[in-house]
């Protein structure tokens, strides 16, 4: 009869597996919002472990490939933090003097992603490279599936490039509205200025002129959103975005199960690198945790298929000439440096519900 052995665990380790557990029972959760950590020094330049084999030699911390293998691990802790809610999430900036609309998936403003945006319409339309402080947020887009937000990303970029290509004749036509802007204030100027554009109404403007009215996207990006939401709303009810089995070929699916496969793959990767660094980060008083921003939001999570738009000014919203039923409005807290910050804590009463529905005034 075979006899079963039982593997006995050592008194020392229970010991320090009770103490480990307790120790890990007093810390507490510290919630990490992954779109706010892009512009972390922490996260651009990541802990390495002490002697660790680079390139396969053990460097020391000043040397030059310590510093470029360190600079790798942050792009690539980047690409992992992005991906935990890539697509969820459309941030919308302007610049101050041109009022241009760039749009980013990711919370702070990438420079090739931004003057990739940025089209030509003549001398001085495209800056030589990103400067932060001429750029200031302008509202930002969440939805709770990630492709219905890509395709609302891909969407208003394909807005936009159209509109600048081949822009409405109005909007670049010379009206009384824009002859009363131009005018100057001194008497002898504005005298001048008259004789110059009496009979030039409904005449197209100078190029100069032109390319500011083009460059001009506040109002126009503001009616965009509220048109594409109106627009998925029809194609989610027809089955956007819901994955649905139909019969294909043999190699069409070879190719979707190698591309899963590939998704898995790196989707595994990103999380170990993630919990690598929560490892990290972590001491024994606290325990640091990347999680999903709507887990730690105020407001709680969006209903189904329902979209949120926080803004830095409420009144921006007034572009659109109507907001879907789906849309829920809130307001962007303020932010002292060039990353777009996170929704204002709601005190009090709503300024606005869904639909973009204001707080009647209480009757005299």
């Amino acid at each position: 009869m075979a006899t079963q052995t039982a593997t006995k665990t050592p008194w020392k380790q229970i010991l320090d597996e009770g103490a480990k557990a307790a120790q890990n029972a007093k810390r507490t959760v510290v919630p990490l919002d992954p779109t706010k950590m892009g512009t972390w020094q922490v996260v651009h330049r990541p802990p390495i472990e002490k002697g660790a084999i680079i390139q396969g030699v053990a460097r020391a911390r000043n040397s030059k490939a310590f510093k470029t293998h360190q600079w790798k691990e942050g792009v690539r802790l980047r690409k992992a933090l992005d991906a935990v809610t890539h697509g969820q999430n459309i941030f919308v900036y302007h610049n101050i003097r041109t009022n241009q609309v760039v749009y980013s998936l990711t919370r702070y403003l990438e420079k090739n992603n931004v003057l990739k945006q940025l089209m030509y319409h003549g001398k001085k339309t495209v800056p030589a490279t990103l400067r932060k402080d001429m750029w200031a947020p302008y509202y930002s887009v969440h939805f709770t599936n990630s492709k219905v937000g890509l395709r609302a990303f891909h969407l208003l970029r394909e807005f936009s490039k159209q509109r600048q290509l081949d822009p409405p004749r109005e909007m670049i036509t010379i009206t009384e509205n824009y002859l009363a802007q131009k005018r100057p204030r001194d008497p002898e100027e504005a005298e001048k200025f008259d004789e110059k554009y009496a009979d030039k109404v409904g005449w197209l403007m100078e190029k100069k002129d032109r390319a500011r009215a083009v460059m001009d996207q506040k109002a126009t990006s503001v009616a965009d959103i509220s048109a594409i939401i109106a627009i998925q709303e029809e194609e989610i009810h027809n089955g956007f975005g819901v994955y649905r089995r139909g019969r294909i070929s043999h190699n069409a699916r070879r190719r979707r199960a190698a591309a899963r496969r590939k998704d898995a793959a790196r989707a595994t990767e990103h999380d170990e690198r993630i919990s690598k660094f929560e490892e990290t980060l972590s001491t024994d008083k606290a325990e640091y945790k990347v999680i999903k921003p709507e887990e730690i939001s105020d407001s709680g999570p969006l209903e189904a298929d329902s979209v949120k738009i926080l803004w830095t000014d409420m009144h921006d919203a007034r572009f659109a000439q109507s907001w879907p039923v789906r849309v829920v409005h809130g307001e962007l807290d303020l932010s002292r440096d060039h990353v777009m910050a996170s929704q204002k804590r709601i005190e009090g009463e709503l300024l606005a519900s869904y639909g973009f529905k204001e707080r009647e005034a209480p009757a005299n």
